[in-house]
């Protein structure tokens, strides 16, 4: 059973590590001003994307697996007002990959099969259920993400001839 937690370990981290690559492939190439801008009447920013993402990993596995103690505001996730430096949502995204991560890489065969229960996620069971679910909901934001960095790029580019 040792054998079969640390593959999932090891699989789960490089899945989170490889999200990350993905997302920045994408982002890094934005100026602040496009990171910040939505190009649509509705949804979201990436930057307010990545500050989603970044929240429900910090919390989902952070505090409640790796004892973090970060207290989450869903709500500022996608409202903040202030907007910080690309670079620096960047790096705290990138710290929060490489908790998940080693938080994943460290799990037992009894850690993934503890009961878990948090404020959203009052049915998911086990820790490993906990880390599938976020592993899905952060991938799902990346392929948003990926699509409005499309659009922003797009919509600057010059148009053909």
């Amino acid at each position: 059973m040792a054998e079969l937690s640390n593959t999932i370990g090891l699989s789960l981290a490089s899945y989170y590590e490889n999200t990350a690559a993905a997302l920045h492939k994408w982002v890094d190439p934005l100026s602040q001003e496009q990171f910040w801008r939505n190009p649509f009447q509705h949804g979201n920013s990436v930057g307010h994307l990545v500050l989603h993402v970044t929240g429900n990993l910090s919390y989902y596995i952070g505090t409640e697996i790796a004892g973090t103690g970060y207290v989450r505001n869903r709500d500022r996730e996608f409202t903040e007002v202030q907007r910080p430096p690309k670079e620096q949502v960047l790096q705290e995204f990138d710290r929060t990959i490489a908790l998940v991560a080693a938080t994943a890489r460290k799990q037992s065969a009894e850690d993934w099969q503890k009961a878990y229960t948090a404020l959203g996620e009052e049915d998911a069971g086990n820790r490993f259920n906990v880390f599938l679910r976020c592993a899905a909901h952060a991938y799902h934001h990346v392929g948003q993400i990926i699509y409005l960095c499309r659009e922003l790029t797009q919509q600057e580019a010059p148009p053909r001839r």
